[in-house]
């Protein structure tokens, strides 16, 4: 009798390798103050490092659109997590091999970007070919994962340094790079489907004609931007409005917002079956909007606090819900579509912190007007569905009439 596929371990594998993203995103900017203090890197030069980062993604999501169908998912998946942990390796002894240390940072970044963005693009199409049943809620239990990974990065990495000390920073770095390197060997082994059949996929020029597909990026763009102006800027925000250290900011901040975040993808993960997911995305974005004003316009901290907390639980379900309503929309969409919209997400998640910073700049470092436009990305995000709710219903009514 023919064993039947483990998929389970297909899913394991992918939750790591959002783990491993998390890892890539959140665990060098802890060392920003180190790397000035030990090579004498400026901190404006430090500050390059995620310009780089998510600018490498950006064009790594770009690259996998036209070349992983070619390569095979297998390939490329198990190619992402041997660069991440070779790039998270690198960190410990490039900087020492250069005249200038920055460079040897920027080539470790460059090979653990590259890691973050075939993760991006490869994780939930191989997901959403497993022959799960209830797809929209195995997206979000599979996204919650970042942020696991995000919270467990930030609080053990703190936790470390705090029992061992900074000077042993490279110690963890080379813990971090274990997880990917020994998942590699989960995706090399677990069992993957074709999301479609060679020559069955939509065609990229098809796809980039319909209005539709556009509305969904834009959609994309927004949850990425809501997600990210958020995250990246909460520890600032907590320092600012508690007046408390970059220890306690750290933790009080993006790890609250990570740890919420995850929570609302657990809890949807497991009640998505019973809920209409364009009606739950309405309702999650009305009230990212309102945490939003709360955290910018609220006179007493603790009210901006509970309004970047709870953020993170209004973003939870954004980008894995758009994921899975344009699977819906466009079932023959393959890798070029999800790879246009985790570029898209990518996008938004360089914008929106960009803008926040941008704004409260200009404001004299007024973070709460930057937090304010940033209202923009949620707002747009819930007029998109809107529109979306009312095409769907067109068609539907025009299919029925014919």
């Amino acid at each position: 009798m023919e064993k039947k596929p483990n998929y389970r371990r297909t899913f394991f594998a992918c939750s790591i390798g959002f783990v491993t993203q998390a890892i890539a995103a959140n665990f060098v900017p802890l060392l920003f103050l180190v790397f000035n203090k030990t090579y004498g890197i400026s901190l404006g030069v430090v500050a390059l490092i995620p310009v780089i980062f998510y600018v490498t993604q950006l064009l790594t999501d770009l690259v996998a659109s036209k070349v992983v169908d070619k390569i095979g998912y297998r390939v490329c998946v198990v190619t992402s997590q041997v660069v991440s942990a070779v790039g998270f390796a690198m960190l410990v002894f490039l900087p020492g091999l250069f005249p200038i240390p920055f460079i040897g940072i920027l080539i470790a970044v460059l090979f653990y970007a590259v890691g973050s963005g075939l993760v991006e693009v490869l994780v939930s199409p191989i997901l959403e070919a497993c022959p799960f049943k209830n797809k929209n809620g195995m997206m979000g239990l599979l996204h919650s994962f970042y942020c696991w990974g995000a919270v467990a990065v930030i609080g053990l990495s703190t936790l470390f340094f705090f029992v061992f000390g900074l000077d042993n920073w490279r110690i963890l770095a080379l813990i971090w790079a274990a997880i990917p390197l020994l998942n590699a060997f989960n995706f090399a082994f677990c069992p993957m489907e074709r999301l479609v059949e060679e020559g069955e996929g939509m065609r990229v020029s098809k796809l980039l004609r319909m209005p539709l597909f556009w509305l969904l990026v834009l959609l994309m763009i927004c949850s990425g931007a809501a997600e990210a102006a958020m995250a990246q800027w909460a520890s600032a925000f907590a320092e600012s409005a508690l007046g408390v250290s970059k220890t306690i900011g750290d933790l009080v901040g993006p790890c609250l917002f990570a740890a919420f975040m995850g929570i609302s993808r657990v809890v949807y993960g497991n009640v998505s079956q019973k809920l209409d997911l364009t009606i739950t995305m309405l309702i999650c974005g009305i009230l990212c909007v309102g945490c939003y004003l709360l955290a910018s316009l609220a006179n007493m901290p603790i009210f901006g606090l509970v309004g970047c907390a709870v953020c993170g639980i209004s973003v939870g379900i954004m980008w894995p819900g758009t994921i899975s309503l344009s699977s819906q929309k466009f079932p023959a969409g393959g890798t070029a579509m999800f790879a246009f919209l985790a570029l898209a997400g990518d996008v938004g998640g360089t914008a929106g912190p960009a803008l926040v910073g941008f704004v409260s700049g200009i404001a004299a470092g007024n973070l709460k007007i930057g937090l304010l436009c940033a209202t923009i990305f949620p707002a747009v995000l819930v007029l998109g569905l809107l529109v979306l709710k009312i095409t769907v219903k067109k068609n539907r009514e025009k299919t029925k009439s014919e």
